[in-house]
């Protein structure tokens, strides 16, 4: 049956990059992906011999042993658990997304354009490099995406040149994400796993995830698509708002609130982000001017608010069927990992593959393998791969294991559009093709990766 699981998971993910030859929307093969592999788990339960605790990150001890109803009730429990857990993203994401969406509705961004006085496309390519490696940092890289991506949208009109830029941004916004703890929810899994501390994470991986956002950078800015300067459009006389520079700096502020409001209070990152758009939501209702009925007595009056009321007008807008897909391919990959299928693939790599380069600890994992770990987060999403890694390895807080895991795990989904959370939700907004990406992004990405490790393996000594 774990084949056949795994079959399905391989003909749906062919589904999702094969997104236009078939002309099927990719949240389609996503959600019937997670569907039947759901399915065939239930069908199969009681002929599988082993189960992944995902709150414990190990294997469950004596699976096969368990009566039918408990193997039911355990299943239950950790869909429950899965379901929760991308829940949390999700609404994580909703709320950035709305947030960015008002700061749009007064024309925030054209505050941030103004900024940008030069028209060269590889000067504007190193500022969207470097606000990205250090927005995400801050905000995390999937907000950072999104944020950098609506500018950019506002900047650039045509695609074919702004996918470029896009491309260029999840690479800076994943290695921006990889040396703080706030910056990816691989490195937010292993900081609250006491693996990582925050001053080690940043020592160890501040100057391999430059290089993996500089050198990316500096090769793409040699590009043809680099080349030249951009035909900026003008706005065609539309008058700016006169909050829109106001609702910026809120919308911003209040984004950046959001981890230090998890740090304070321990909640998950979306309670954050809900109270940054209650806050942000409130200005701009009182800055529409717009009259807000609290009861649906007048409908005529109500109607009218949710035309021109900044929230409505945000919400009409979100990217629901990236918010779809985000679901699908979450809990599709949460299947495997249910089933140990991730966990057992991760253990057969550690003692399949070769003691290559210097040796890790005592156990023996060798830089190869954490390596492979890195490509494989590019291909399945990491957050597993990390959770499989946590109950393989027992090394102590601050081990160089966990932060060359961290920068692997981390930088490595840069590698496929669809390999981080920041891919695909670039590839939603900007309905950027998977093969298109991997032509064009991929192997850059590949080379900032790898000088990366590299810049990791010399300078981990000084540690």
């Amino acid at each position: 049956m774990e084949a056949i699981i795994i079959l399905v998971f391989v003909m749906g993910y062919l589904g999702i990059t094969l997104e236009h030859s078939l002309k099927i929307d990719k949240l389609i093969p996503a959600l019937i992906m997670m569907a039947i592999c759901w399915a065939l788990v239930a069908f199969g339960l009681d002929s599988f011999t082993q189960w992944f605790d995902s709150g414990k990150h190990a294997l469950l001890e004596n699976f096969g042993m368990l009566e039918h109803e408990e193997k039911m009730h355990l299943m239950e429990e950790t869909l429950l658990h899965h379901l929760g857990k991308t829940a949390e993203i999700l609404v994580f994401l909703l709320g950035a997304m709305t947030i960015v969406e008002i700061i749009d509705y007064f024309d925030g961004f054209a505050t941030i354009k103004s900024f940008i006085k030069t028209k060269k496309r590889s000067k504007i390519l190193w500022i969207f490099s470097v606000l990205a490696f250090i927005l995400s940092a801050i905000i995390d890289n999937l907000t950072a995406t999104i944020v950098l991506i609506s500018i950019l949208q506002k900047i650039v009109k045509e695609r074919d040149i702004r996918i470029w830029y896009a491309g260029l941004i999840i690479i800076a916004a994943n290695a921006g994400g990889a040396w703080s703890p706030i910056g990816d929810v691989t490195t937010t899994m292993l900081w609250i796993g006491d693996k990582v501390s925050t001053g080690h994470l940043i020592g160890y991986l501040l100057v391999p995830s430059l290089l993996c956002m500089v050198v990316p950078s500096l090769i793409a800015s040699f590009l043809p698509a680099f080349k030249g300067d951009l035909d900026i459009v003008e706005d065609g006389g539309k008058a700016k708002s006169r909050f829109s520079g106001t609702m910026l700096y809120l919308g911003l502020g209040a984004i950046v609130f959001v981890p230090i409001f998890k740090v304070v209070t321990h909640l998950p990152p979306y309670v954050g982000m809900m109270l940054s758009l209650g806050v942000v939501a409130t200005f701009a209702e009182i800055y529409s001017s717009s009259k807000f009925s609290m009861t649906s007595a007048d409908f005529e009056e109500s109607d009218a608010h949710a035309h021109h009321s900044p929230v409505h007008s945000a919400l009409s807008k979100i990217e629901l069927p990236s918010i779809l897909f985000f679901l699908g391919i979450l809990m599709a990959v949460a299947a495997l990992e249910s089933l140990g299928i991730l966990f057992g693939a991760a253990d057969w790599l550690r003692e399949s593959t070769p003691q290559l380069g210097t040796e890790m600890h005592s156990g023996g994992v060798s830089d190869l393998v954490v390596l492979f770990l890195g490509l494989g987060s590019a291909v399945i999403d990491n957050v597993p791969l990390v959770a499989a890694s946590l109950g393989m390895f027992s090394e102590p807080l601050d081990h160089e294991l966990w932060h060359f895991i961290a920068y692997s795990a981390g930088t490595g989904g840069s590698m496929l559009i669809i390999g981080s959370a920041a891919g695909v939700v670039a590839m939603g907004m900007e309905k950027i093709d998977f093969f298109w990406y991997l032509k064009k992004i991929s192997w850059l990405a590949l080379v900032g990766f790898l000088v990366g490790a590299a810049a990791f393996m010399v300078t981990r000594t000084m540690f």
